[in-house]
């Protein structure tokens, strides 16, 4: 493969999720030779609960990360939230790093007073509002995403990293979703992309992510048979192969630095 020592592959999670969402794809892309790094977004695993969030902040905190670690210009793999904070990386370094993964995400959240909006965000609340909590919600949230086979042990990991998550960190980022819209920064994506849609996902349906890949100069996109909105931990062999192959024919560091 054509990476170079100091080559880091920073993963960014969704609601619900954690660091450890990212264990087969740590051991997957470390064998290849690309050194994984997975973080908790603020508020979720050994982070303390956070009340409230926007984008631009999360943003911050992720190249706060970057910077601290001299992570250079790390390749970014987003899923869901993490892949809208992607996008909001993008926008504020366009040329800060070697490429991108969008997994299963949006260019945007839409009308805050639309009605899918409004029930998308209600169906995800109105358990906690009748006192539910997140470790008795945790496995139906979870099947809830899935497609109809997802590996056991896979889903085992995504309830296991969705119990946990406080109440009002999973309320925070429900709302911090509202009013999100990076469509008209799509265009100005510097770095190659990857589009990775699940072919059961109904929460980012392949027809929208497809859309989204037109708009990004020379983007590429992939849609996963057989999975819904978690394909990293329900089929992680077929997603870490369309990931690592997609990677395989982005530029080296040196040569992405000459075409700058």
């Amino acid at each position: 493969m054509n990476w170079s020592p100091d080559q880091f592959c920073v993963f960014l999670h969704g609601i619900g999720g954690s660091a450890k969402i990212w264990a087969a794809q740590e051991a997957s892309f470390a064998r290849a030779g690309i050194r994984p790094i997975a973080l908790d977004l603020p508020g979720y695993g050994s982070r303390p609960p956070l009340a409230a969030m926007d984008f631009q902040g999360l943003a911050e905190d992720v190249e706060k990360t970057i910077d601290a670690r001299q992570l250079g210009r790390p390749i970014l793999v987003g899923h869901s939230l993490g892949g809208m904070i992607v996008q909001t990386l993008l926008r504020r370094r366009p040329h800060g790093y070697r490429a991108a993964v969008l997994v299963c995400t949006s260019p945007a959240f839409g009308n805050p007073s639309g009605d899918f909006q409004k029930k998308f965000i209600a169906d995800r609340l109105a358990p906690l509002d009748a006192g539910k909590a997140m470790p008795d919600l945790a496995e139906a949230f979870v099947d809830g995403m899935m497609g109809p086979n997802p590996d056991r042990a896979g889903r085992a990991l995504a309830i296991a990293c969705m119990g946990p998550v406080s109440a009002t960190t999973y309320r925070a980022s429900v709302h911090c979703l509202i009013g999100f819209d990076e469509r008209g920064s799509l265009g100005s994506i510097k770095v190659p992309v990857l589009c990775l849609a699940g072919e059961h996902d109904r929460n980012a349906p392949p027809a929208m992510m497809e859309r989204m890949a037109a708009k990004i100069p020379g983007a590429r996109y992939v849609c996963l048979a057989g999975v819904g909105h978690l394909p990293n931990v329900e089929a992680p062999e077929l997603f870490d192969q369309a990931v690592l192959e997609f990677l395989r024919n982005v530029p080296s560091t040196a040569a992405s630095e000459a075409m700058r």
